[in-house]
């Protein structure tokens, strides 16, 4: 299990100065464009802060996950493709733990976490 961990970080931070390190900023950079736009439009809209809403109001949380999935779903299964190529390329392995990890954070988090604030942004400034 330790040696597990260990070469999950080391291969996690391989990739910040390995090949294909363009996409370490390219996929947030996308995602956090997307979050920009929809957090504009819940502004618009009236609607409450993404993250607020998904967690305090459950009758439709379904159906925000699903937009959200809409918005960043591509960015997540590119992100998904490129670091199965940077492991062939590198590692010379597939880890699927590893590459669903970095999916992650590079394209849901950051949306995730700035769609609400987009949203507050943006309503501030219309009040």
């Amino acid at each position: 299990m330790e040696e597990n961990l260990t070469r999950f970080m080391e291969n996690l931070v391989g990739r910040v100065s390995g090949p294909m390190k363009f996409r370490m900023l390219m996929q947030p950079l996308m995602a956090i464009i997307f979050a920009f736009r929809d957090g504009r439009r819940d502004a618009r809209e009236g609607r409450q802060p993404y993250g607020y809403d998904l967690f305090t109001n459950s009758s439709h949380d379904r159906q925000l996950l699903l937009e959200a999935w809409r918005s960043v779903g591509k960015i997540f299964i590119l992100a998904l493709v490129l670091d199965a190529v940077y492991q062939f390329i590198v590692v010379k392995w597939f880890y699927p733990v590893e590459a669903l990890v970095v999916a992650f954070v590079l394209a849901l988090l950051p949306y995730m976490l700035l769609r609400g604030p987009f949203n507050r942004l943006f309503r501030q400034k219309r009040g």
